[in-house]
């Protein structure tokens, strides 16, 4: 289940409970990402919809911060609350630990790169040989030349130097 609906779902739940601190909360984060999917003017994906959480957080965290120096600890026991309450939205921190050990060091990363079946089929070589290599190069840019002095040059330039062979372009000689 998406964040989204998940937050629809508690605010539903946090009506009929009574619970107005976390339903003001709730309603909070729930146009934040409205205003960030409006914004993008497409749905969230769940990274996003982490990040938006992980903003909010922050954000309370500065505020409690902020109520602590200016001598108002009621108002940062909010802000607390509600971090609690936006951070029941996130994944579990184990399961980040986890993922983090098992993360590929960046220096390694390109050792392990999965590619797609598309990818592979790129980068294998392939067993062409150098005659229909020049053949498929050689039909590009033989329809840019113009001329025939221009056409035996390319293909001169094209051709393998164990076949390379001078001679005069037609007309020429």
């Amino acid at each position: 289940m998406a964040i989204a609906q998940k937050i629809d779902t508690d605010i539903i739940t946090a009506m009929r409970a009574r619970e107005e601190h976390r339903l003001t909360t709730l309603r909070m984060v729930k146009s934040a990402l409205k205003n960030k999917a409006i914004d993008k003017r497409a749905d969230l994906t769940e990274a996003e919809e982490l990040q938006i959480l992980s903003t909010l957080i922050k954000q309370r965290k500065e505020s409690v911060d902020s109520f602590l120096k200016g001598n108002r600890p009621e108002l940062a026991q909010k802000e607390r609350e509600e971090i609690t309450i936006i951070e029941g939205y996130m994944p579990q921190e184990a399961g980040r630990e986890d993922g983090r050990a098992s993360e590929v060091p960046p220096r390694e990363r390109h050792r392990h790169i999965d590619a797609s079946p598309a990818m592979r089929t790129i980068t294998e070589p392939t067993p062409m040989t150098m005659p229909s290599v020049v053949r498929t190069l050689r039909r590009p840019f033989a329809a840019m030349a113009r001329s025939a002095t221009r056409r035996a040059s390319i293909g001169l330039m094209l051709m393998p130097l164990s076949r390379r062979t001078w001679h005069p372009a037609p007309g020429l000689a």
